[in-house]
């Protein structure tokens, strides 16, 4: 997003900071409310407003509630070689998710492989997050979260699944190679987004009142209809990972999270691979780079368009964003400045 008419431009430093003390706030420690406020900021900064700037007010509006608790540590369930199941107490997602990736690289340190199944815990914003925090550790990384049912099954009109975000990251070079998707086709946040400033999206995401597929986010909000990526195959993705979801973590299942007043309570999966244990790990990044070289040598279907890999947007972003300020939605913010 670059800036437009409605957008301020608000320094890294000066967003994590105001985050910092709204969450302390909120009956944060200092350490806690500093390693969630830089997660929120990381966020804004990569371009996924979405589920940084955008999603903060909700975040402050749920542990007010009472659905995030601040004091809440995660805790050890179950224990099965490198597999573990963990409670996450309905303790911030964010740090939820981040000791449970850490816990997943610890165990791959051990096994090669390390899987920590998450119950009972909260959104865990963006969940690109995790994967570029693994990636640049050197482990590949793959995680997937179910959550509030908002997407209708393929052929009905009704919600039942969730849109259920996967990731799946791999070191590159001083970096990494990061997919994050929701299976709609657009995430609920980008469409909130896209309303909120007038915007048509670039493809179809869901369908009108009448059925028809649009572009129109608004309509597509209006009739709770997002469509799901691949139609049919994006539906059955999602009905998997909610289902996986459920026995590796033995937490709640997306039809009982959505008969709760709020989403919370999810149930994600964290999985982490230690490239260096396995051959040859030594030319795993001229691998990539050869990958890489044939994917962009792809002939364009437009002469001015890009041809990017998953997450390469991000980095120029950063750049950007880190240079000249994050853009922010001046009602956004507006709200931010009153918690």
């Amino acid at each position: 997003m670059m800036p437009g008419k409605e957008d301020i431009l608000v320094p890294y430093a000066d967003m994590k900071k105001i985050f910092s003390e709204i969450l302390l706030k909120q009956g944060f420690t200092e350490d806690k409310a500093g390693q969630c406020a830089e997660i929120f900021t990381a966020s804004s900064a990569d371009g996924v407003y979405t589920h940084g700037v955008n999603r903060f007010p909700t975040f402050v509006s749920y542990i007010k509630k009472g659905y995030v608790k601040p004091a809440a540590e995660p805790s050890l369930k179950n224990s099965s070689g490198s597999m573990e199941q963990w409670d996450g107490n309905l303790g911030p997602g964010p740090l939820n998710a981040i000791a449970a990736t850490d816990r997943a690289m610890q165990l791959a340190d051990q096994s090669g492989i390390g899987c920590v199944a998450l119950s009972n815990t909260n959104h865990w914003m963006r969940g690109g997050t995790y994967g570029w925090y693994a990636a640049k550790k050197g482990y590949a990384f793959i995680g997937f979260t179910n959550t509030i049912a908002n997407m209708p099954v393929w052929g009905g009109k009704d919600k039942k699944l969730g849109n259920n975000p996967l990731i799946i990251a791999i070191p590159y070079k001083k970096e990494a190679i990061v997919l994050d998707m929701a299976m709609s086709q657009y995430s609920i946040g980008s469409l909130q987004q896209a309303k909120m400033k007038g915007e048509r999206l670039a493809v179809n995401g869901g369908f009108d009142a009448d059925g028809n597929l649009t572009n129109d986010p608004a309509a597509i909000i209006g009739s709770k209809r997002p469509l799901p990526v691949g139609y049919w195959k994006g539906a059955g993705m999602a009905l998997l990972l909610d289902m996986l979801a459920v026995l590796l973590s033995g937490g709640l299942a997306t039809h009982e999270i959505s008969s709760k007043q709020a989403e919370y309570g999810l149930s994600q999966v964290f999985i982490a691979i230690d490239l260096s244990k396995l051959h040859p790990a030594s030319s795993m990044n001229n691998i990539l780079e050869a990958i890489i070289l044939d994917y962009h040598s792809a002939e364009k279907a437009d002469a001015d368009g890009r041809i990017l890999y998953p997450g390469e947007r991000i980095l120029a972003t950063r750049k950007r964003n880190l240079e000249k300020g994050i853009p922010v939605l001046r009602a956004v913010w507006e709200e931010i400045g009153a918690l």
